[in-house]
């Protein structure tokens, strides 16, 4: 399939520091791809460069065989095709909910025309009802959907969303994202997503790059991320781990709560990423010659499951059950490793 998007080694600083470097991407006609990182890491830098609110320094931002910039090209945002949907969703305050959906048609269009076409728009993401309200009567996620209405109108080619959701709370959260995400795929738009919230990623995109200090790291699936994360820095972003170094012989390495099978080479000073969910455990009633007895120092209850922390020879690790595993701050257990992946050292 060919890409919508294809961004290619592209690279951006500010007074002479780094902001984005060497990014290289592509996304797919009806796909939602997400970059995925912490403040600072160029995610929205990288974004507004698609856009065109900023010029890359080097490197060429293309959609379909169309070259939007490079060194010598640098097409304006209007003309770009590309819809964008701010993170404080930008609405104009003395504009009502149809006036500012209506805002990214032509003024050459008779204003008839154009609020009949916004207020189809309004009607998509179901709040054609509130179309003479002003924005300071609405709630967040009101808000939000007038945003997206005001970028969708236009039918943009591809729609470009800086952490739409991050200023609701948590249950609105989720509920405006999956519907928002039902309503992009039943259109087929093409999304480039960023935030910072690894929930939010894994849960709405169809691929997620991992940004680190101006970098991808990584880009695969949100399983793929997941499970089989290649670097320290994905590991950790994408949720707690356990890294460990130890030694791999005939396809078993050795970690401080037991031997575990994996599908590496042999290998020496390599580095074990082990999930908290893919460790067991269990209380200890046997002797005290196991070798792999940990003590539990601290534990997280999270409605649907627990995290404890457990110190095994003097290094804390953490272990995820479900909410009907109980044990207690002190009490003594066995732990069993059950999948790992080698990721990279850093450098």
């Amino acid at each position: 399939m060919t890409p919508l998007l294809t961004v290619n080694s592209v690279t951006k600083q500010f007074a002479a520091t780094p902001i984005v470097q060497d990014v290289s991407f592509e996304v797919y006609p009806g796909e939602i791809f997400a970059l995925l990182g912490a403040s600072g890491c160029g995610k929205t830098t990288t974004l507004r460069l698609i856009a065109g609110f900023e010029r890359a320094d080097t490197g060429v931002i293309a959609m379909r065989d169309r070259v939007l910039t490079d060194e010598e090209i640098h097409i304006p945002p209007e003309s770009r095709e590309i819809g964008f949907v701010f993170q404080d969703y930008a609405l104009f305050p003395d504009k009502n909910v149809l006036e500012n959906a209506a805002f990214g048609f032509s003024r050459k269009m008779p204003k008839k025309e154009r609020h009949a076409n916004a207020l189809g728009t309004l009607e998509r993401v179901g709040i054609a009802h509130l179309h003479a309200r002003m924005p300071h009567h609405l709630s967040g996620g009101e808000q939000q959907r007038v945003a997206l209405a005001r970028s969708l109108a236009t039918q943009p080619k591809l729609l470009l969303l800086d952490e739409p959701f991050s200023s609701l709370d948590t249950g609105l959260r989720q509920a405006t994202r999956e519907e928002v995400r039902g309503l992009l795929k039943a259109d087929g738009i093409s999304v480039v997503l960023v935030t910072h919230d690894q929930e939010e990623a894994l849960s709405f995109a169809e691929r997620v790059a991992v940004m680190n200090s101006g970098t991808i790291e990584q880009i695969g699936t949100p399983e793929d991320v997941y499970r089989h994360p290649k670097t320290v820095h994905v590991a950790n972003f994408l949720g707690k781990t356990n890294v460990i170094e130890t030694d791999i012989r005939n396809g078993i390495a050795e970690t401080p709560f037991g031997a575990l099978a994996v599908d590496a080479p042999n290998a020496t000073d390599v580095l074990l990423s082990i999930r908290p969910e893919h460790i067991t455990i269990e209380k200890h009633v046997t002797d005290a010659s196991d070798k792999n007895i940990g003590r539990i120092t601290a534990r997280e209850f999270k409605g649907h499951d627990f995290t404890y922390r457990v110190e095994v020879d003097g290094k804390s690790y953490f272990v995820q059950t479900d909410y009907q595993r109980h044990f207690q701050v002190g009490e003594a257990v066995i732990l069993r490793p059950t999948e790992a992946v080698v990721i990279e050292k850093a450098g």
